[in-house]
């Protein structure tokens, strides 16, 4: 059974850090882990993703704010997002796909739920 369970969202000021954690069970066929965001009354979007190689992307609107991270030993992917925005409010999601796209995987099989991260000015 595959699961994806999201942690670590919550509500901070602007300028400051969040970590994200996902917690992955069962994801044997997919070669690239990612962070998707849907802002209200938006379409979700691709923000960071790793492939199994190490290889990273992220979306421009986060390059040297955002760290995406995995730790295979621990069934974990992460995301460090530093210098947070009140354009970084959203609801973050994990994904298991395959191949890496810009800022996204491809072919998204599974997701988990989702944590909300809301950042006030």
């Amino acid at each position: 059974q595959v699961l994806l369970v999201e942690s670590g969202g919550g509500s901070v000021q602007a300028g400051g850090s969040l970590r994200l954690s996902c917690a992955v069970f069962g994801v044997t066929s997919s070669n690239c882990l990612g962070w998707y965001r849907q802002a209200l009354g938006k379409e979700r979007e691709g923000v960071a993703a790793i492939h199994s190689d190490g290889t990273t992307t992220y979306i421009d609107s986060v390059k040297g704010r955002f760290t995406i991270s995995q730790d295979p030993a621990k069934n974990t992917l992460s995301l460090q997002m530093n210098s947070l925005r009140p354009e970084d409010t959203a609801m973050y999601y994990c994904a298991a796909g395959q191949g890496l796209w810009h800022g996204s995987c491809g072919g998204v099989a599974y997701w988990g739920r989702g944590t909300q991260v809301t950042v006030s000015s």
